[in-house]
């Protein structure tokens, strides 16, 4: 894979931790973990849009929460042997957006995971190259829904299975995905641990971009892929987050949590009046820049957020108005503005008892995107959309709060 002049023949960065959350102890509520992978793929009737696969294992410590109306209540605690290797009960959740329709969720299954690296005795033996952060999470179960980075870290690996309703529905069955190096900037792992206090705090590593290989139902198609695996231990708060993949091989994201009296909403309503304002807190962002082979770390950013209007407006599956947004980061040399419209709406609804009889929520919105307009300018001049054969893209926003 080339980007100027530079190359890569696996993926970079420190994966000894890639496949375990024993980095701190659980707390009863609040400790939540996951692996996250989203693709995108282009979309041959909109090609201004495109196709998207999500996918998520993930558990929790608590007694019990509801998931988009299914109540999850483990079966057991998160187990760690002597060598690393965890075992735990979870649940695989996955949508995909064919550019048109939103099969969500295209699959919630409830399970137990197992997940080890290349230093665990279960690794297979054939597999010489121990030490190198390769391993896998398996779910247990008929299908195989497993997600891994093979010996050597040439490649990640991903397959999924749809449920049975949705393909009578009209999704696909069967997706595999094969997800190699892009370049140094995005495809080498990031790595933020942040412990506040009370051992609250989080653990995330990110692969920003990848290409991606990907089989639907026989299909094969090309594409970009971006991987996280995360650890939370603290309250969560609102937040608008978002990513850019150009087809050049530079990557873009913003962040802004924010507080809101959005927190306090109960519901999955997507224009509440408890939204009317908010107060950034913090907000960020960074831009692997291929044509200018360097990064750029923001640490001022705003989103701004509209109802689509007009006769062209989208609506999700269920009749609501997507959401348009504004966003803006900059720094002292590089300033981007970006205006993208959602295309689409992913939405899941967590509901936690918690203490004296209170039920805490939260609402979880991902957005594939349809970007309108960007302007990237620095030191050496503007750029607009016309210079980018294609740009990708995918948004979240979130409100209320899990404890």
């Amino acid at each position: 894979m080339l980007v100027g002049d530079l190359y890569m023949e696996k993926i970079e960065g420190d994966f000894s931790k890639f496949w375990r959350f024993d980095v701190l102890p659980p707390i009863n509520r609040l400790s939540w973990w996951w692996w996250w992978v989203l693709v995108l793929v282009p979309d041959p009737i909109h090609p201004e849009r495109s196709r998207q696969l999500m996918v998520l294992w993930s558990s929790k410590e608590t007694p019990a929460i509801r998931v988009s109306d299914h109540w999850w209540i483990p079966k057991a605690r998160m187990l760690v042997d002597g060598d690393g290797g965890t075992v735990m009960s979870g649940m695989v959740c996955a949508w995909w957006y064919d550019g048109n329709k939103m099969f969500e969720p295209l699959l919630m299954k409830e399970c137990r995971m197992a997940s080890v690296d290349d230093n665990h005795p279960l690794w297979p033996d054939e597999e010489k190259e121990t030490g190198m952060g390769a391993g896998a999470v398996v779910p247990l179960t008929s299908e195989d829904l497993s997600f891994g980075l093979r010996p050597g870290r040439r490649s990640f690996w991903l397959n999924l299975t749809s449920d049975p309703e949705k393909v009578r529905e009209g999704s696909p069955k069967d997706f595999s995905v094969e997800m190699t190096p892009w370049w140094e900037r995005p495809s080498t792992a990031k790595y933020k641990n942040n412990v506040f206090g009370l051992n609250m705090g989080y653990d995330i590593q990110r692969v920003h971009g990848m290409k991606a290989k990907l089989n639907i139902d026989g299909e094969e198609v090309e594409g970009s892929a971006y991987i996280q695996k995360v650890g939370v231990q603290a309250p969560s708060l609102p937040w608008f987050w978002g990513m850019l993949h150009f087809d050049d091989g530079s990557y873009l994201d913003w962040f802004m949590p924010h507080v809101s009296p959005s927190f306090t909403m109960k519901d999955d309503t997507p224009w509440s009046m408890r939204d009317f304002f908010r107060t950034p807190n913090a907000g960020s962002g960074i831009f692997h820049d291929a044509n200018r082979n360097r990064t750029e770390n923001f640490k001022r950013c705003t989103v701004e957020l509209e109802r689509q209007e007009g006769e062209n407006a989208l609506r999700d599956e269920q009749g609501n108005l997507l959401p348009r947004f504004k966003i803006k980061v900059w720094n002292g040399r590089t300033q981007v503005s970006i205006h993208v419209r959602a295309t689409s709406r992913a939405r899941w609804v967590f509901d936690q008892p918690t203490r004296a009889g209170f039920v805490s929520h939260l609402t979880y919105n991902e957005y594939p995107l349809e970007i309108e307009k960007i302007a990237i300018l620095d030191e050496k001049g503007l750029r607009s959309i016309d210079d980018y054969e294609w740009i990708r893209g995918n948004a979240e926003h979130a409100w209320g709060i899990l404890n």
